[in-house]
C-alpha cells in the first residue's frame, strides 16, 4: 500500500469506522502521518528521522554531552551513541572532550551539519503547512492551545515537568 492509499484508509477509519474513538489514537495517527511525510523529505537528503531529532537539538544548543543529548531527545544512551557515530561518519557532527573535563564527550555540529538547518527546517515547515491546509488560523490556534493543555494536564498528573522539548 502506498502512502496515499494508507492515508485514505486511515481517513476512512477515523471518519466512518470509529468516529468516536479516543483522542490518543487520533493524535498518534496524525503524528505518524507527519513523521512519515517528513521522513520521505529527509531521505532525499540522506538524513534519517532519528538524525533529524538530534540535529534539531544541536541547532538550538550545540556542544551537549551525549548524555544530555539523550535526555533532550528522550532516547536511551546507546541509541544516541549509535546515531552520533553515524552522524560523525557522515560529517554532520564531531565529538570532542573539553579542556579540563576528560570524562565527558561533547557533540558539536560541523559546518556541514549546521548548513543542513537551512535545507531541512523548511521541509519540516512544509509538512506542518500541508497538515493544516484548509484550516483557519483560529482553528490552528485552538488545536495548538488544546494540545499544549493536554500535555500540561498529563504532566501534572504524573508529576513531571511540562517543559517543552527544544524543538
Amino acid at each position: 500500500m502506498n502512502t496515499r492509499e494508507h492515508n485514505l484508509s486511515l481517513l476512512h477509519h477515523w471518519r466512518e469506522a470509529v468516529p468516536d474513538d479516543r483522542l490518543a489514537h487520533l493524535i498518534r495517527d496524525v503524528a505518524r502521518a507527519q513523521m512519515r511525510a517528513l521522513q520521505q523529505r529527509l531521505a532525499q537528503h540522506d538524513v534519517s528521522f532519528g538524525h533529524w531529532t538530534f540535529l534539531r537539538i544541536l541547532w538550538i544548543k550545540d556542544g551537549l554531552t551525549q548524555r544530555e543529548l539523550s535526555e533532550f531527545a528522550g532516547v536511551m544512551e546507546p541509541t544516541t551513541f549509535n546515531a552520533v557515530k553515524a552522524m560523525e561518519a557522515m560529517g554532520f557532527i564531531e565529538r570532542r572532550q573539553l579542556a579540563g573535563n576528560r570524562k565527558n564527550m561533547h557533540v558539536f555540529l560541523t559546518p556541514a551539519g549546521r548548513k543542513l538547518q537551512n535545507v531541512l527546517v523548511p521541509l519540516a515547515e512544509e509538512v506542518n503547512h500541508i497538515s493544516v491546509r484548509g484550516m483557519s488560523d483560529k482553528t490552528i490556534t485552538l488545536v495548538r492551545t488544546s494540545l499544549l493543555a493536554m500535555i500540561e494536564n498529563l504532566a501534572a498528573e504524573d508529576g513531571t515537568s511540562a517543559a517543552p522539548s527544544p524543538d
